[in-house]
């Protein structure tokens, strides 16, 4: 089904995880995508796999705690596509550590990583969306179609996690700005929501290894698939299903809200 064919969509750290899964299914329902991501090699390689299975698809290596490479990333569509309807703020990080024992360093680069992004995004977007709508709105006495933002939030968000103040505070932050954008930008036609994963296979959360900065121990990995009623860890497949629905035109009257995708998880809303 293409859902979305003729849409033109960004989704940022798509070179792995999540990102890279919903880069792919946005391009498998027709969208022109461009993926971003702060590391070359896995954006290209999420680009190659676009390709390889017909979709459209270019890359874009962007650092967008940098306000000027989020207005270069949305420059990137503008210049291969000529427009933008699609934005997925995936971009994210973890560093974790007690709060009594985090410093402004580790909280400030986990701040930055998932909310600053998303916020630069989202801003460097509103020329290609806002202002685009405005002008279909003076001509046509309404938008052509409707845009959507999607941010990738986190069920920790809805629910705490000890560990994580940073991330928290940030995907906590996401959800906050998606209830006020989807109320300023309502009336341009653009929708604004955001999605809650739950505990979800990526290099984030795989097992642990001594030394390596990313994972948790496998103890937490069974605890955390012990509390989800369907009874499996989420995959990003998942995750990516619920950004093409809320890129897609049958959530045109969905706005302000944050989907948790938790696969049941006890605790989780």
């Amino acid at each position: 089904m293409a859902r979305l064919a003729g849409k033109v969509a960004i989704v940022t750290g798509a070179g792995r995880g999540i990102g890279a899964a919903t880069a792919a299914r946005l391009a498998a329902e027709g969208a022109a995508v461009v993926v971003n991501d702060i590391d070359p090699v896995p954006a290209e390689e999420t680009v190659t796999q676009i390709l390889a299975e017909g979709g459209q698809a270019v890359a874009c290596v962007a650092n967008t705690v940098d306000s000027a490479e989020a207005d270069r990333l949305v420059g990137v569509a503008l210049e291969h596509f000529g427009a933008l309807d699609i934005l997925i703020n995936n971009a994210g990080t973890t560093r974790d550590k007690m709060f009594h024992g985090m410093d402004d360093e580790m909280f400030d680069f986990v701040l930055d990583a998932n909310l600053k992004t998303a916020i630069h995004c989202a801003r460097a977007a509103m020329p290609a969306m806002r202002d685009v709508a405005k002008a279909e709105i003076a001509e046509h006495g309404r938008p052509a179609h409707n845009r959507k933002i999607v941010f990738t939030s986190s069920v920790a968000a809805l629910m705490g996690n000890p560990g994580q103040v940073n991330y928290v505070a940030a995907k906590g932050g996401l959800i906050a700005v998606t209830k006020t954008l989807a109320r300023e930008l309502g009336p341009f036609g653009i929708n604004v929501n955001a999605v809650a994963p739950g505990f979800v296979e990526t290099r984030l959360t795989q097992a642990k290894q001594p030394g390596e900065t990313y994972g948790i121990p496998d103890q937490m990995r069974e605890m955390a698939k012990a509390m989800i009623a369907l009874g499996r860890l989420g995959l990003p497949g998942d995750i990516a299903a619920v950004h093409a629905f809320l890129a897609s035109a049958d959530s045109d009257f969905v706005s302000g809200v944050t989907i948790p995708v938790t696969g049941g998880q006890l605790g989780g809303m």
